[in-house]
């Protein structure tokens, strides 16, 4: 029996195993992306319902809309043309900008984004903000909410499958969904932070170069984002991120592939 208890157990961590896009890092993704969508659906309503959004007639969020439709677009086209449009099964974006000096922007499942307010000094422009909004896109795109709740579930709830741990510790099962997606900077980010955020700092120059945006803009970006926080606790955007001399590098080492991407659009 315990043989096939482990068998079991392992055929099921096998057959959560996937592939991340652009990076082909395999994954653990114990949650069915639906299951998080929904939940994604929840939380995205109350956080607006709680925060002030900014009217569809204020500039600032008529380029948050435009900036991330043509990201959409791109992430579309590129799902399309690897044959992975199915990952996109269940997405209904929307774009809300949210008045908020926190220097943050983030992306449920499903395409649900916001971006805060505070970023918007430090992005400048729209270039700048394709960046950010392209990373923050390639987090839900490659699924590391679903990542990094799955290794909560296993360690905090012991292993629960999303249903149960909704029903039997609903507020701590809450806390990691919105810990997965840096939302409330009171809670805390999970582990493994860091490899995605570097996973995402390259797909997002994907989606931004696709839509037309040079990528070569991200490098002087962070390093403004670097320099906004020296001598104080570093925006929300760079809690959990690599240091500031290993993404330039990285970024650079990376280029020539987002480039590519950038001159055929």
């Amino acid at each position: 029996m315990r043989h096939l208890l482990l068998l079991s157990t392992g055929l099921l961590f096998f057959a959560c195993v996937q592939t991340v896009p652009i990076t082909g890092r395999k994954q653990l993704s114990l949650i069915p992306e639906q299951e998080m969508i929904s939940m994604s659906l929840t939380n995205y309503s109350d956080f607006l319902k709680t925060n002030k959004t900014l009217p569809d007639t204020d500039p600032r969020a008529q380029q948050v809309k435009a900036v991330g439709t043509k990201i959409q677009r791109a992430v579309e086209q590129f799902m399309k043309d690897k044959g992975l449009s199915k990952r996109l099964n269940g997405y209904t974006w929307e774009f809300h900008t949210v008045e908020d000096a926190t220097v943050n922007a983030w992306c449920m499942p499903g395409g649900k984004v916001v971006v805060y307010t505070g970023l918007l000094p430090i992005t400048g422009d729209e270039q700048s903000l394709a960046i950010v909004m392209g990373h923050e896109i390639a987090h839900a795109v490659a699924r590391h909410g679903n990542e990094r709740m799955s290794d909560a579930l296993l360690v905090q709830t012991g292993g629960f499958v999303l249903s149960t741990a909704l029903q039997n510790k609903p507020a701590q099962t809450q806390n990691i969904f919105l810990q997965s997606y840096g939302i409330g900077s009171q809670l805390g980010m999970l582990g493994y932070s860091r490899r995605h955020e570097s996973e995402a700092d390259k797909m997002g120059l994907v989606f931004a170069a696709m839509a037309g945006y040079d990528p070569n803009t991200a490098i002087a970006f962070w390093e403004r984002m670097a320099a906004s926080g020296k001598g104080q606790k570093p925006p929300e955007l760079l809690s959990t991120h690599p240091s500031d001399e290993t993404r330039i590098k990285d970024l650079k080492a990376f280029m020539p592939e987002a480039m590519k991407y950038y001159k055929k659009s």
